[in-house]
């Protein structure tokens, strides 16, 4: 069952721990891919140094201003699309980045996009992810509740909390507990 509006528009810690279980899936013309979420981390905007809505809303950044259940797309390291879904109300700049799945279906179809053969690399980390499911800079302001791209119920899974991964330049803010991962997943991201 596709994740109503509802569900995002509650705050990114909340999200954030609440996808972990979740199926996000793309629906393209190339077929159908999906992974279940095992690894997510929250960026709560204004209080966060490590979000990019720190310092306020940019080109860049107008997506997290907007109410919750649309995709934030941004290029990392110059090559890898990182996918994140905006959470809580309009004008309350949060999101919660994807970090690692669990493919489900079309697992054939992310091979071939990401050119692995071996299930565990295809979607262990925001990049990987990306690639596998065909997301590209123009799923930017996607909404979650279309066809194209969306969430839905799958599985319970135990969730545990840890520190963010590469968020060293945020001063305290990279001690939060605002990485959330399935407990015991081999495919959490590497």
């Amino acid at each position: 069952m596709k994740l109503e509006r509802e569900f995002y528009l509650r705050d990114g810690l909340t999200v954030a721990r609440e996808l972990i279980g979740k199926k996000l899936v793309t629906n393209l013309p190339e077929g159908l891919t999906s992974g279940i979420i095992i690894e997510t981390e929250a960026y709560m905007g204004a209080i966060d140094a490590a979000s990019h809505a720190y310092r306020g809303k940019t080109e860049r950044t107008k997506i997290f201003y907007n109410a919750g259940g649309f995709v934030y797309v941004y290029l990392i390291y110059g090559m890898y699309l990182c996918t994140n879904v905006v959470s809580n109300v309009a004008n309350v700049p949060e999101a919660v980045l994807i970090r690692a799945l669990k493919p489900v279906n079309g697992i054939e179809l992310m091979k071939s996009r990401r050119n692995k053969k071996n299930l565990r690399e295809l979607c262990s980390g925001p990049g990987k992810l990306s690639q596998a499911l065909g997301i590209t800079k123009n799923f930017y302001g996607a909404d979650l509740c279309s066809d194209e791209i969306f969430i839905e119920t799958a599985e319970d899974l135990c969730v545990e909390a840890t520190k963010r991964i590469n968020v060293e330049y945020a001063g305290e803010a990279a001690n939060y507990l605002w990485r959330f991962v399935a407990k015991d997943n081999n495919f959490l991201s590497v």
